[in-house]
């Protein structure tokens, strides 16, 4: 079972505390074209690598590689605030995991931040909703998903 990841405390008192605990991260691996004119990372960069950790999480709770021609959930929302510029040279990682779970969609918490600092660049929140491919319409989340997002996220929900 994977283990709560211990990230370092958060400098800055707006950044609100996590919900849930985090068991997977991946470290950022930004590239020149990533920053701004400013030396900034482009805030669509985030979004970025929100995507890919939202990837590498469900290959850790489903166990291996996530058959996307057969996607049964999908994004509805995002929504991100974002709290510090990040630069090039920093040590970021991106913590993902799943807060509210119901019967049709979930939200994954994520935040990107300072591997050496705790200094949070960005805190979202994707909703991810159930989704039945031969109709293009809702549905329930599928029970394996659910059965193996509570198992990793130690609830029981």
């Amino acid at each position: 079972m994977a283990e709560i990841i211990n990230i370092p405390a958060c400098p800055n008192p707006k950044v609100p505390e996590s919900p849930v605990p985090f068991r997977c991260t991946l470290q950022a691996q930004l590239r020149f074209n990533d920053v701004d004119i400013f030396g900034h990372i482009n805030n669509s960069v985030y979004l970025q690598l929100l995507d890919l950790a939202k990837v590498r999480y469900f290959e850790a709770v489903l166990g291996g590689p996530v058959e996307w021609h057969k996607t049964t959930v999908v994004v509805v929302n995002i929504n991100a605030s974002f709290y510090s510029p990040g630069y090039f040279d920093e040590p970021l990682a991106v913590a993902t995991a799943v807060g509210h779970i119901s019967q049709h969609s979930f939200i994954l918490e994520q935040r990107i931040y300072n591997t050496q600092t705790g200094d949070v660049k960005c805190v979202a929140q994707t909703v991810m909703a159930g989704f039945d491919p031969s109709t293009a319409t809702g549905a329930p989340i599928p029970d394996d998903w659910r059965t193996s997002l509570l198992r990793f996220e130690h609830r029981q929900q």
